[in-house]
């Protein structure tokens, strides 16, 4: 499924629920950890237990990077994207690339047929979330999701450093 997904281990449902402000829903596995071994990306069933199709298989949840993230969302990185993707082939098909391998990735926890084809962020043709592309480019490692990628050397992720005790859940209240 992803480089970096693990089983959940104790306290990770707990750690994601303060993170999130809410039970996780469908959650199956932790996508990535922080250098700390907290978790940093959810990895959520494609049906969720009510029933309901989901597409978003994973997606950021440490709150370091969620604000990190959501700045640049705020200063107009998307549209930056969306515009580099409108120009340039390689990327636009390396994007493609992704939103295949996404929707081959999430069907190994099973067949939704509702949401058969369809990924998230905005593959494969636009970049519409950078929380969950970078929830992406965290799980499954670098040089598959180019545009998670970018967003995470943009904000200078740097994987061997842990974040979780600067005051990034302050500055998102």
């Amino acid at each position: 499924m992803g480089a970096n997904v693990t089983e959940l281990r104790e306290g990770d449902r707990e750690e994601f629920s303060a993170q999130l402000g809410r039970e996780p829903r469908g959650l199956v596995a932790v996508g990535a950890r922080c250098a700390c071994g907290r978790p940093a990306v959810t990895v959520t069933s494609p049906r969720l237990p009510d029933g309901s199709p989901f597409p978003t298989l994973f997606y950021l949840s440490l709150p370091y990077l969620v604000y990190q993230i959501s700045r640049l969302e705020a200063d107009g990185k998307m549209a930056e994207y969306n515009e580099a993707l409108a120009e340039d082939p390689e990327l636009a098909e390396a994007h493609a690339r992704a939103h295949r391998s996404y929707v081959e990735r999430r069907s190994v926890l099973g067949d939704v047929p509702e949401i058969s084809g369809v990924s998230a962020g905005g593959m494969p043709n636009r970049v519409k979330c950078l929380h969950a592309l970078a929830g992406y480019a965290l799980a499954v490692g670098s040089g598959v999701c180019p545009i998670g990628d970018m967003a995470l050397d943009a904000v200078g992720w740097d994987g061997s450093v842990c974040h979780c005790d600067d005051d990034s859940k302050e500055k998102l209240a």
